[in-house]
C-alpha cells in the first residue's frame, strides 16, 4: 500500500478545509480500505470523518426522513421510522453484506460503493473503470454478472449496492457540503451510466462531502418490498434485485414504483414498466407485460442472458406479493413488521 497522510476531522467545515486534491474522506472504510490494500486506488491523504455529528435519523416537517451520512447500515435497517415508512429499504439493507459489515458501513459510503466486477478487482487485466483507456475485459470475458441496461462499449459493470435500489424508487435526495455551500442532488442524477467515462461512478465533485440522504414522504411506500436473487442465502451480491411499491384501487394500479439492482451501472429505475402498468388491472398478465416493456431495452451476452427471465419473473412475483399483502405477513413472521 502506498503511504498517505492521515487526519481526523472534528467538524464538517474542518473536513472540507483539510481535504487535499488527491485525498479521500474515510468513514466506515469497508470498501475504500480494501481498494487501497489491493492497489486499485491510491490516495495521498485520508481525512477521517467517522466521528462527525452525522449519525441522526429524524422525521422532516413534510413527513419525509433525513438520514445522516454516518448512520450505520444496521442502525438504519432497525430504525422504527425506516421500518414503518419504508419497509423495503430496511429489507434491502439487511440483504446486503454480513452483520459485521453492516455494523461498520455507513449510509454515505454505501452510496459510493464501487463495482465488484472481477476485472476491476484484478490488476493484471485491462479495465476502463480502474484504468481509463485500457479496455474492458468483461465484454469478451467472464460475463455472468454483466449489466443488461445502460451499458457502453467501455464498460458493462454493475452497481453493487442493495440500499440504493429502494432509494432510487423513492426519489431520495443526496445532500452534500463543499466550500461552495450545500448541494442537493436528486438520486437519479447522483450515479452515472458508464458512457466513455466509466471511471466516474457519481456526479460528486472533488472535495464534496456527503452529509445526509433525505427521503420524501411516500405513504404508498408503507406497502413495499425488496427481493434479492443471489447465488447463496447470505453475503453475496445480487444477480438481480427488485424494489417495489404498489398502490391498487378498484383492482387497478393507481401508483407503482420499481427499481432494479444487479442490472446496470447505477440503480435502475424501471420507468417503462411503471408507465405501462399505471392504470392497468393489477394482474399477473399485466405485471409480465410491464416487465417486458422494460426488458425490451436490455442488451445481453451469452453468459448473462439468464438475467432477463430471472428479472421478469422476480418483478411478477414481487408485485403479486404486494397485491396479496404477503410482504407484511412475511415481515411480521420475521420480526420486521
Amino acid at each position: 500500500m502506498k503511504l498517505f497522510d492521515y487526519q481526523r476531522a472534528h467538524s464538517v467545515q474542518g473536513a472540507l478545509d483539510a481535504i487535499a486534491p488527491q485525498g479521500a474522506f474515510l468513514a466506515g472504510g469497508t470498501n475504500l480500505l480494501d481498494h487501497l490494500k489491493l492497489g486499485i486506488r491510491e490516495v495521498e491523504q485520508l481525512v477521517d470523518v467517522s466521528r462527525l455529528d452525522l449519525t441522526d435519523i429524524s422525521e422532516l416537517p413534510d413527513g419525509g426522513v433525513r438520514v445522516g451520512a454516518l448512520v450505520r447500515n444496521s442502525a438504519m435497517a432497525a430504525h422504527p421510522l425506516i421500518r414503518r415508512k419504508y419497509p423495503f429499504l430496511s429489507e434491502a439493507l439487511l440483504a446486503g453484506a454480513s452483520g459485521q459489515l453492516r455494523n461498520m458501513a455507513t449510509t454515505g459510503g454505501n452510496l459510493l460503493q464501487r463495482t465488484r466486477c472481477v476485472y476491476f478487482q484484478d490488476l493484471t487485466t485491462p479495465c476502463n473503470k480502474r484504468e481509463p483507456g485500457t479496455g474492458c475485459s468483461a465484454r469478451e470475458g467472464y460475463g455472468k454478472y454483466n449489466a443488461i441496461f445502460g451499458t457502453s462499449d467501455a464498460c458493462v459493470a454493475v452497481h453493487p449496492s442493495d440500499m440504493c435500489v429502494p432509494l432510487a424508487a423513492l426519489d431520495a435526495v443526496v445532500v452534500t457540503a463543499s466550500q461552495q455551500g450545500e448541494r442537493r442532488i436528486p438520486f437519479a442524477e447522483f450515479h452515472r451510466l458508464p458512457g466513455e467515462t466509466p471511471h466516474l461512478d457519481t456526479n460528486l465533485r472533488a472535495g464534496e462531502l456527503i452529509t445526509a440522504v433525505e427521503i420524501p414522504p411516500l405513504p404508498t411506500a408503507a406497502r413495499s418490498t425488496y427481493r434479492k436473487v443471489r447465488e447463496r442465502s447470505s453475503y453475496a451480491f445480487a444477480l438481480v434485485s427488485v424494489a417495489a411499491t404498489l398502490q391498487v384501487e378498484g383492482g387497478q394500479v393507481k401508483e407503482v414504483r420499481l427499481a432494479f439492482g444487479g442490472c446496470a451501472h447505477k440503480p435502475w429505475r424501471a420507468q417503462q414498466a411503471e408507465a405501462y402498468l399505471t392504470g392497468q388491472p393489477a394482474t399477473a398478465e399485466h405485471f409480465r407485460a410491464a416487465a417486458e416493456a422494460e426488458l425490451a431495452g436490455a442488451r445481453v451476452g451469452q453468459e448473462n442472458a439468464f438475467k432477463v427471465p430471472m428479472l421478469r419473473n422476480t418483478v411478477i412475483s414481487v408485485l403479486e406479493e404486494l397485491v396479496q399483502g404477503r410482504s407484511a405477513e412475511r415481515r411480521a413472521g420475521e420480526g420486521n413488521a
